[in-house]
């Protein structure tokens, strides 16, 4: 006689059958759980996209303050770098430099035109153009492959030519002068995205170069962040003194009242 009811089998199926479901009900509700999201870090291009915005809205000389506080030296080019129309722009220095060589190499200046083509957005192409304002080291060609490659602009420590096409395509090029010269046969390409000296002020690959109608300053990437920040607070500074002095008709009194950035 068995000692089972004879419902039991049945009973023991209906308890997995009840087990199973409610296994399944709960590996359901815990797939359906909402659950902490990790946090995002800021990825480098929107820091960088961030960092030129910033730095298209300060002014330059707040730019230049703000890194003698900080680097305790002096990383402005000088005056006799001037833009070929009013201009702003921030961007990462693409640097190249041509070697001066009498040459009659028709690849001697492949590498400077290279550079270009392989630029990436919102560089600034910073050339130098040894021992020569009176050479253009670059022109309209050349400015158009920058522009339609989304460049922010151009600083040549030498010459520049075709200015009227570059105004026209509303290209920005600071340079030491205007002339019509070439550098084909007189030099040859020297290397790019190397340090480089151009005006008197070391470059290196990436660092921001920041101009506006006040010239032209560079801000080694290191230190762009912290850079930024101080010259942002010297704009408001500067820019809140204007309404004082308009108001007390004083500059000695507003800068004792409201104190000198």
């Amino acid at each position: 006689m068995s000692l089972f009811h004879p419902f039991a089998g049945a009973n023991r199926f209906k308890s997995s059958f009840a087990l199973a479901a409610l296994s399944l009900t709960l590996t359901a509700g815990a797939a359906l759980t909402p659950t902490a999201k990790p946090r995002q870090e800021p990825q480098p291009a929107q820091e960088d996209a961030a960092l030129l915005e910033g730095y298209r809205h300060v002014e330059v000389a707040s730019v230049s303050d703000a890194l003698e506080q900080i680097a305790g030296r002096k990383m402005y080019l000088s005056h006799r770098m001037r833009s070929i129309f009013p201009t702003r722009f921030a961007g990462f220095a693409l640097t190249v430099a041509l070697k001066k060589e009498t040459n009659h190499d028709p690849d001697a200046l492949k590498g400077m035109l290279a550079a270009i083509d392989q630029g990436p957005p919102h560089s600034v192409y910073v050339m130098v153009v040894e021992d020569s304002a009176d050479i253009a080291g670059m022109g309209g060609l050349m400015g158009t492959a920058m522009s339609v490659r989304n460049f922010s602009g151009a600083v040549i420590d030498g010459g520049v030519r075709d200015v009227a096409y570059l105004q026209k395509i509303g290209f920005p090029v600071y340079a030491l002068g205007v002339v019509p010269s070439t550098s084909i046969g007189h030099y040859r390409f020297a290397g790019s995205n190397i340090r480089v000296v151009c005006d008197g002020v070391e470059v290196h690959p990436a660092d921001i170069v920041v101009a506006d109608p006040d010239g032209v300053v560079v801000v080694p990437r290191t230190l762009a962040p912290k850079v930024l920040v101080l010259a942002q607070e010297m704009d408001f500074k500067e820019h809140s003194m204007y309404a004082v002095i308009e108001k007390l008709k004083s500059i000695y009194d507003s800068v004792k009242k409201v104190g000198h950035r």
